[in-house]
């Protein structure tokens, strides 16, 4: 929790910074000198990616470059993590492991390729211990209102309370490894104990469509999915990504680590916080879900 920093107690403290300015990322580490650095910023949404293809490059892509260099230029020891994604895989049939060839369908998916290789780059180059995470879908009541999991989740609250009748949608038959983040970023922070770097995919294992995704949430409340949503084109991908099914052994294997939490508990967990979230919150919160639940 954020504590005023002149408290005694206070651990977290803020810094401000920019991936598209690499200067102040040398003085930024420079100055802090971290033990570990998580580079888990940039332009993450796959659809929007389409629309802002130059600035998903930019920060996705060579906000990478930018912040491993300043680490290799303040002279810090340190240990990097690369947010590397299963977008990177793309059109190639699942399962997906660390060994699977990528073919991206996005600007997103391939600036995420940039990411990943420039991390090994400098492993290999200058011997930093840095790795890369390849998360699959990893999602939580706190996911960002218009990606396809919350906004469903947001939406079935909504319908529940009256407040909203129909959901609109795009591709319902596209298969995702859906976990729970918070088991992710434990997955993460091992990465990072490990005795060498490495990289691993983190998944669960499991396949459900989209379509699947809507009916277990709206299930959760009471309602049935197909009295209230409908198909809008705009939501497509201008290059869509079937299957996205990862395998994670190796993270079993050499870091200790296997998702508990499968999408059909993940669904319910999340109904359950936005059913929560709409009591608390009133109207304010349904303005919200009109505005921004427009993007699929």
């Amino acid at each position: 929790m954020y504590v005023d920093p002149h408290d005694p107690k206070a651990r977290l403290f803020l810094h401000y910074g920019d991936l598209s300015d690499g200067a102040r990322l040398v003085t930024l580490l420079a100055e802090i000198k971290p033990d570990e650095v998580y580079n888990l910023a940039a332009q993450s949404h796959v659809r929007v990616s389409f629309d802002e293809p130059e600035h998903t490059a930019d920060t996705t892509g060579v906000g990478t470059i930018r912040l491993l260099e300043a680490v290799r230029m303040s002279g810090i020891e340190t240990k990097f993590y690369q947010a590397s994604s299963s977008e990177m895989f793309g059109a190639t049939p699942p399962p997906q492991n660390e060994d699977t060839p990528f073919y991206p369908r996005s600007p997103y998916g391939a600036a995420k390729v940039y990411s990943y290789w420039i991390t090994k780059n400098y492993r290999e180059a200058y011997g930093m211990y840095a790795v890369n995470g390849i998360l699959f879908n990893h999602e939580s009541p706190r996911r960002g209102e218009t990606f396809v999991t919350r906004k469903i989740t947001r939406a079935v609250a909504a319908i529940k309370a009256g407040k909203q009748d129909l959901l609109y949608m795009g591709n319902l038959d596209a298969v995702r490894d859906w976990g729970y983040a918070a088991e992710y970023v434990e997955g993460m922070w091992r990465m990072l104990q490990a005795d060498e770097p490495d990289d691993f995919v983190l998944a669960t294992g499991g396949n459900y469509t989209v379509r699947d995704f809507l009916q277990i949430s709206f299930e959760h409340a009471g309602l049935n999915w197909e009295n209230h949503v409908r198909f809008d084109e705009r939501y497509l991908r201008p290059t869509e990504v079937d299957a996205l099914v990862g395998d994670a052994s190796k993270a079993q294997d050499k870091l200790g680590w296997k998702a508990s939490v499968h999408t059909p508990e993940l669904a319910r967990i999340m109904v359950d916080a936005d059913i929560q979230a709409l009591k608390h919150a009133g109207n304010h919160w349904i303005d919200s879900v009109n505005l921004d639940s427009w993007k699929n």
